[in-house]
């Protein structure tokens, strides 16, 4: 069992900067591969970002390539979304999620974390 608790949200400006935080409890986090994902309000949650368990790959959406960043400190339990640049249309509820090795199945979730950018 893995609880996801995802924190670091805010309201920011647009061209401003975030860093989310999403830490896990339990003694096995470095066995999983771990993704961010968003939903905005009347809209279907979309994949943001995604690192393997081995650390190596990254993948990122499109629309936050070269903007945002996906990391993680297996000593902290804790994976990162640092956040540059920000557009009104990043706002959204922010979620952690995670997968089980080379899985793209994510079994963990966190509750969320608010992120606004006003213009």
């Amino acid at each position: 069992q893995v609880q996801l608790v995802e924190s670091g949200g805010g309201l920011v400006q647009a061209g401003g900067s975030l860093r989310l935080s999403c830490t896990a409890s339990g003694r096995t986090f470095s066995s999983y591969s771990m993704g961010w994902f968003r939903q905005a309000p009347g809209k279907e949650r979309e994949f943001v970002a995604r690192l393997r368990w081995s650390g190596g790959s990254t993948y990122y959406a499109d629309s936050v390539k070269g903007r945002f960043t996906i990391s993680r400190d297996n000593a902290k339990n804790t994976v990162y979304l640092q956040m540059n640049s920000l557009k009104p249309e990043d706002t959204a509820v922010y979620y952690c999620a995670a997968a089980y090795l080379e899985s793209t199945r994510y079994t963990y979730w966190g509750q969320g974390t608010q992120v606004t950018v006003s213009s």
